[in-house]
This record gives structure tokens, C-alpha cells and sequence, in this order.
């Protein structure tokens, strides 16, 4: 923990002036109509009975007249429909569902890792290429999925989407187990991808529903830790199933945890998305009353199905292509995601063919990836919410004011200085052929600082598009996906052709371009790049 005075030191001597978040949201024209204020801080100059289940806004903007309509909102702060105002347990009940689902995915993404040889030998599959393809076809549509998964659940509700996506998952997955030929599986695969992507798009949407930002640390640290730790599990189950039985048994497997995991959250998890319940109050009201007037905010007589699938459906599209908050972070996470799948995908040729290990204890090298993981989440789960909560009160925030998402950048400096030195230690330690404990140090390094800046930019992402979290993390979790496809594509030949230290040499130099600059700059800018975008001001 030496790493965390110097950090501080870095931060005291950065000279910025951290100025007042505006809302932005536009002064509406109100009608008084009690004497308790609105519970809904969007709505400035609000005023509602306490009794009330409603508010009374003009809003220029939705409507084509000036007509006063009827807002309906929360029933004041402490509503406990709200799920930021579930109990404590429910919200981890939801938390822990919905990493359960984000764990399931990617461990479907890798277990085929090492039994690739023998699926080639029994469907007739050439090495190469195409083999690989079997691996990396599943990550391709999970990259593309949450861009049309994690809008709908924008417009239908966060736990619709999920249990659409967690069927397509369990049937797919099943029924790789029953394949025959190469062009089967590959397509069983691919739409596997696209159910288990699911919950990879609006899992933390989920968070960001339920958690308030002093808390989210905490819940993004678990979610987080799934889509990292479910590939590094993978293997090892893959790998002693094909070993002691069949591969089939692989896919069978993970299709029955996933549909025992669908059982829990049919009783369980319920829906998050705060439009999405207002929604539903308010066509309660309208079906109780016959007052047609009654509506959200999100809500306008213009508005129709249409419209909002094109704006929904285009979001992540626009987040990627104009946010440079995005462009950046996802950036990052498509070299830390792509080099995880990287060491999945090369083990076995590592292990296997340069140590000649036996299959099955060739596959517990993975555990220092999981142990990685878990460390870095250990780290990084407490510290950034007990940062955050001391960057507030350093910059007068007031408890129940948000703080700034640039409060969740100070762990991301250490985490990047020691992410280039693992990947060096693995490859250099690898061509060496020195005693594995060496080559695992590195990969263990490389997991712990990689989930630290994995969690702090996913809670960044959440505090800054609170209203849009699932089209965010579904731009990042394009790039991200995309380069765990690309970059097992070419193991064979990177690490073959140019060796572990020349190919290890320049990951490593990579990570120090992209990892080092990248949370300093958003310690420095990163307010200013939030008050350029139309989409952090809404949201």
C-alpha cells in the first residue's frame, strides 16, 4: 500500500480549482400547490403537497403548447419505490444477480480455451484461424449486443432485456454442447454472444439505479470483478472437463448454472430503471383517474415508439463517435480487456507446449489472473468510496451533495504504473523458461492493476451519465469486446513469430502510451470535457 502516499502527494500538487456542478436542467415555470418542496431535484423551483404523489410542472420544451401538465414523481425523498431507497440487502440482492449473469457470460467466452484441440479434432476443424474463431466469435457479438440490448433496456426497463438475453444465452450455449460441424458451433456461439452480452451492456445501469454515488464504489467493485474473473475460471473447468470427460459438458454446464441463476432472479430481482417505474406509476394514474395530463419527465405527447427506438438505439453509437470521455476510457479498456484474452488464449501454448504441463494442471495457471482479480477488487472496492468520501469533504462538498466522477481517478495511478511492469515480468520471465511462479507473478500483477482502473472508470462513466449508464458502458463494452476478439487472433503468430520478450516488450510499451497519460489528463481536464458534453449535462 506504499503506492497510495505518493499518489496523494501527486493529487495535493496538482493545482486545479474544482468548480460548482450547474444541473443545467431548465428553470421550469411552476405551479405552487402546497408548501413542502419537490422531491425531485431536477425540477427547480418545484412545490408539491406532502401528501402528493405528484408535482406540477410546465415543461416548454416537450410540448407544442403551453399547457400545465402534471409531472409525476417520487412520493418525496424517502420514497421506498425509488431503489435508491431499497433496503441495503435488496440492493445487494440485485448487485450480486446481476454479476452472477455478467459472470456466466464470460465464462461461457473462455472455457472453450483449452479444449480448442479437441473440438478441432471432433468437428473437423482446421488450426489456425478458424479454430480460434470458435474462441473469439462469442466476444465479436459481445461487443455488438449491448448496442441494441442496453438501449431497449432504456425504453422497456432494465430486467426485460435481461431475461430476454439470459434466454437466448442458456438455449445457444445448450446447444453448442450438440454441435457437429464447425460452421455449428461457430453460429451457436455467436448467438450465445448475443444473450450473454446482455447483462455485460446494463449491468451497471443496474448499479447506478440502486447505489448513490458515496455507495457505488463498493457494487461496482463486484459487478466489475465478473467480466474479468469469469474468463480466468473458465479455463480451469474447461479444462478438466475435457480432460476427465467431454467438452460438450462444458457448455451443457454453464447453460444449467445460468438457467438455476434465471430461477432466483424470476423471484428476485426487480426492475431498477427509475423512468421506466415512473413510468408504469404514472399510467397507474392515468388508468385510476382518467387524467391524461399525468406524466413523467421523460414523457411527451411527441414521443412515440418510433422515435424513441431511433434516439435510443443511436445513443451508444453517438456516445462513441462525439464523447471524448468515452472515446478515451474505452480506449483503455479495449487494451486491458484485449490483453486479459490475450494471456487466456496463449496459456495453453505457454503451459502446455513450453513447460509441458498436463492439461489439467496447465489450467491452474489461471488462477493468477482470478487471484489478481480479487486482490485489485479488495483494493480498489473500499478505497475508492473512502477517497471519494474525503475528496468531497477536501473540496466542500456537503454529505448529501455528489461529488465530482474525477474523484474516482486517484487509484488509477498506481494501478497504471504496475500494469506495464507485470506484462514485462510475464514476458521476459516466459522466454527465459524460468520457474512458473515467475510468469504468474506478472499475469498477477497485471489482473490486480488492471481491474483497479477497470472499476475506477467504470464508477467515472456511472457518475457522469447517471440517466445514460447502459449506452455508455455499452460504447465502452464495444471497443472492449471487439479487441478481446481481435487480439487471440493473433497468438499463434505474435508470440510465435516474435517471441515472448520482443512481443511482451511491445505490449508493455503500449500499456505505458495508453495507461499512464490517461488518469492524469482526467484528473486535470476531465471537468472541463464534462461541461462540453450535451450528454454528461443531462444526464
Amino acid at each position: 500500500m506504499a503506492f497510495l502516499p505518493a499518489a496523494a502527494g501527486f493529487l495535493n500538487a496538482t493545482s486545479m480549482e474544482w468548480k460548482g456542478v450547474d444541473s443545467k436542467s431548465p428553470t421550469a415555470s411552476t405551479l405552487s400547490v402546497g408548501s413542502s418542496g419537490c422531491s425531485d431535484e431536477k425540477h427547480q423551483g418545484c412545490s408539491t403537497a406532502a401528501s402528493s404523489t405528484t408535482c406540477f410542472v410546465a415543461r416548454p420544451g416537450d410540448y407544442s403548447d403551453d399547457t400545465t401538465i402534471n409531472i409525476v414523481s417520487w412520493d418525496g425523498p424517502d420514497d421506498p419505490a425509488n431503489p435508491k431507497n431499497w433496503s441495503v440487502r435488496r440492493k445487494w440482492t440485485a448487485s450480486l444477480i446481476v454479476s452472477g449473469f455478467a459472470f456466466l457470460g464470460p465464462v461461457s467466452s473462455s472455457i472453450a480455451a483449452p479444449a480448442l484441440d479437441k473440438i478441432g479434432e471432433d468437428l473437423h476443424i482446421t488450426p489456425g484461424i478458424s479454430l480460434q474463431l470458435v474462441l473469439s466469435i462469442y466476444l465479436l457479438t459481445s461487443a455488438l449486443g449491448p448496442f441494441v440490448l442496453a438501449p431497449c433496456s432504456e425504453i422497456w426497463g432494465r430486467v426485460p432485456i435481461l431475461r430476454i438475453g439470459n434466454v437466448m444465452f442458456v438455449l445457444f450455449t445448450a446447444l453448442c454442447g450438440f454441435a457437429t460441424s464447425g460452421p455449428q458451433i461457430t453460429a451457436f456461439r455467436f448467438l450465445a454472444g448475443v444473450g450473454g452480452s446482455a447483462s455485460l451492456g446494463m449491468g451497471s445501469g443496474v448499479l447506478t439505479d440502486c447505489w448513490r454515488s458515496e455507495e457505488r464504489g463498493r457494487g461496482i467493485a463486484i459487478y466489475q470483478l465478473a467480466p474479468v474473473l469469469g474468463p480466468a475460471i473458465g479455463p480451469i473447468a474447461g479444462a478438466y472437463l475435457c480432460q476427465y470427460g467431454s467438452w460438450r459438458w462444458a457448455f451443457w454446464g454453464n447453460a444449467l448454472f445460468c438457467l438455476c441463476l434465471q430461477a432466483i432472479a424470476q423471484f428476485f430481482l426487480h426492475e431498477t430503471y427509475p423512468p421506466r417505474l415512473l413510468h408504469v406509476k404514472a399510467q397507474r394514474l392515468r388508468d385510476a383517474t382518467g387524467d391524461v395530463s399525468l406524466r413523467t419527465q421523460w414523457e411527451a405527447d411527441n414521443r412515440t415508439l418510433p422515435k424513441l427506438l431511433r434516439i435510443s438505439l443511436s445513443r451508444p453509437w453517438v456516445l462513441l463517435g462525439t464523447q471524448p470521455i468515452i472515446q478515451l476510457f474505452a480506449l483503455y479498456q479495449a487494451f486491458n480487456f484485449g490483453m486479459l484474452y490475450l494471456f487466456i488464449s496463449g496459456f495453453p501454448a505457454l503451459w502446455e507446449g513450453r513447460y509441458g504441463m498436463p492439461k489439467g494442471l496447465a489450467s491452474l495457471n489461471y488462477i493468477s489472473i482470478a487471484a489478481g482479480s480479487l486482490l485489485g477488487v479488495n483494493i480498489c472496492g473500499p478505497l475508492t468510496d473512502a477517497i471519494y468520501r474525503r475528496l468531497k469533504k477536501r473540496h466542500g462538498f456537503t454529505e448529501q451533495q455528489p461529488g465530482l466522477p474525477e474523484f474516482r481517478i486517484p487509484l488509477m495511478i498506481p494501478a497504471s504504473l504496475v500494469m506495464p511492469f507485470g506484462i514485462f515480468l510475464f514476458a521476459w520471465s516466459a522466454e527465459a523458461k524460468l520457474h512458473p511462479i515467475v510468469p504468474n507473478v506478472g499475469v498477477f500483477l497485471y489482473a490486480a492493476s488492471s481491474i483497479i482502473c477497470y472499476q475506477c472508470i467504470a464508477a467515472y462513466i456511472a457518475d457522469t451519465y447517471t440517466l445514460y449508464s447502459a449506452s455508455a458502458s455499452a460504447a465502452c463494452s464495444f471497443l472492449r469486446s471487439f479487441a478481446a476478439f481481435i487480439f487471440p487472433l493473433f497468438v499463434p503468430y505474435l508470440f510465435g513469430s516474435m517471441g515472448y520478450g520482443a512481443a511482451g516488450s511491445m505490449l508493455g510499451c503500449l500499456a505505458i502510451a495508453i495507461g499512464i497519460p490517461t488518469p492524469i489528463l482526467f484528473w486535470a481536464y476531465g471537468q472541463r470535457l464534462r461541461e462540453w458534453s450535451r450528454f454528461a449535462q443531462e444526464a
